[in-house]
């Protein structure tokens, strides 16, 4: 039992250092005899306890956040267990918190962003097990990326549970980005062309329309010609610069793009979409 007297100073002090409850923050000092360094190792251990017990559960829910500096386009997603959580204004701040540490970083990775200082004691792996605690429910950093180019924009859809970035070859108005961002988030394409689409994608839409096709009665020797019809017909659809744009679609992004500049294109995307 602690002999300190535990005044509502140090307990609001705490609960500020760390977002612990009001009665944790008491109970730990109480424990520590008033040492705040002590009371913050003891939060962080129950932090630790109630994440491996939590380690199975899904964290579905989450805030997704994008942004830009210097030339690069990052996102960034802490997820949680509950859209209470997720919705909740510290909850975006955390996440927020920790996209300016990769930022400040320069970390390319997510195991770099983990492992960077999140203050002069703990990182932000660390900063994440805290939380579990005070939270309460299972979080995680589920995505990570950063792109770059002459010119990068990271559009935020309303919920913050979609996230595009965009990188050019060229200086852009805002509006243009914003506006191949917005497509992006809405239309979800696989790849900036079908010349940058993985063999991977490739090979599984032409074993789905094969099947497709045999299972129409297609004669065998008409298959192949049919599936590559498909394929064709999904590069217009799901690739960024063949897809309609979507604020005029009598013209494919690729058109809108060179109606600005014959020269200008996308050198990289990401998109990150909760659901």
């Amino acid at each position: 039992m602690s002999t300190v007297e535990i005044s509502a100073a140090d307990v609001f002090k705490l609960r500020k250092q760390t977002g612990a409850g009001m009665m944790d923050c008491k109970k730990a000092l109480a424990e520590a005899n008033g040492d705040f360094e002590q009371a913050i190792d003891i939060l962080r251990k129950q932090g630790q306890k109630l994440a491996n017990k939590r380690a199975d559960r899904e964290a579905s829910e989450g805030y997704a956040f994008g942004h830009t500096s210097n030339g690069k386009a990052y996102i960034t997603v802490l997820n949680c267990e509950t859209d209470f959580v997720a919705k909740n204004e510290s909850f975006g701040q955390l996440t927020q918190q920790f996209a300016k540490i990769a930022e400040s970083n320069q970390v390319k990775t997510l195991e770099a962003l983990l492992s960077s200082k999140f203050d002069d004691k703990i990182t932000v792996s660390d900063k994440i097990i805290e939380q579990t605690g005070v939270i309460g429910e299972k979080l995680e950093i589920s995505h990570f990326s950063v792109i770059e180019g002459a010119s990068v924009y990271a559009y935020n859809h309303p919920g913050n549970q979609v996230v595009a970035t965009i990188a050019f070859n060229k200086v852009v108005s805002e509006e243009i980005a914003k506006n191949v961002s917005m497509q992006i988030a809405a239309m979800a394409p696989v790849s900036i062309s079908k010349d940058d689409c993985s063999a991977e994608i490739i090979e599984k839409e032409l074993e789905i329309a094969r099947d497709i096709t045999r299972q129409e009665g297609k004669p065998e020797e008409m298959v192949e010609k049919i599936a590559q019809g498909k394929l064709n017909k999904f590069f217009k659809e799901s690739t960024l610069l063949s897809q309609d744009f979507i604020k005029d679609s009598k013209k494919t992004v690729q058109q809108y793009l060179q109606e600005q500049d014959k020269e200008l294109t996308v050198v990289a995307f990401k998109r990150f979409s909760m659901s």
